[in-house]
C-alpha cells in the first residue's frame, strides 16, 4: 500500500496556490514555480493535480516548510498577491496515505457494483 514503515504516521495535505500578477490572466507560470519549490522539499511525496498539489510527509513541519518555500519562490517571480488554500489531514491512530485512501474507495466501489448486480 505505502512505502512508509508500518509504525510511522503520515500527514497529508493539499496545497492550492493562486499567484496573481497585474495584467496577467494565466497563473500557470507561478503555479509551476510553486510546484518546483514544493518538489525540492526533502521528505515529501508530491503529486500535482489539476486543482492543487497533494503532499505526504511523516511530519507537519516539512509540509509547512514546503508551503513557505512555494510562497517565497512565487514572490521571486514578481507576483503582486498570493492566495493559498491549504487542507491538512493528520491522522494519529494509523498510517493512511493518499494512495491508501484511493484504494479503500476503489474497493468499496467494486463491492457496490457487485451488490448492485446481485439486486438486478
Amino acid at each position: 500500500m505505502s512505502n512508509l514503515e508500518p509504525s510511522s504516521r503520515v500527514v497529508v495535505a493539499e496545497i492550492s496556490l493562486v499567484p496573481l500578477a497585474k495584467g496577467k490572466v494565466s497563473m500557470s507560470d507561478g503555479i509551476a514555480v510553486a510546484f518546483m519549490a514544493i518538489k525540492k522539499t526533502k521528505g515529501l511525496k508530491v503529486t500535482l493535480t489539476g486543482m492543487g498539489t497533494q503532499v505526504e510527509s511523516p511530519n507537519l513541519k516539512t509540509i509547512l516548510d514546503a508551503i513557505e518555500a512555494a510562497h517565497e519562490a512565487v514572490k521571486e517571480v514578481g507576483v503582486s498577491r498570493i492566495i493559498s488554500t491549504i487542507r491538512i489531514d493528520q491522522r494519529l491512530d494509523k498510517t493512511h496515505t493518499l494512495e491508501d485512501r484511493v484504494q479503500v474507495v476503489t474497493r468499496k466501489l467494486k463491492e457496490h457494483r457487485l451488490t448492485s448486480n446481485d439486486n438486478s
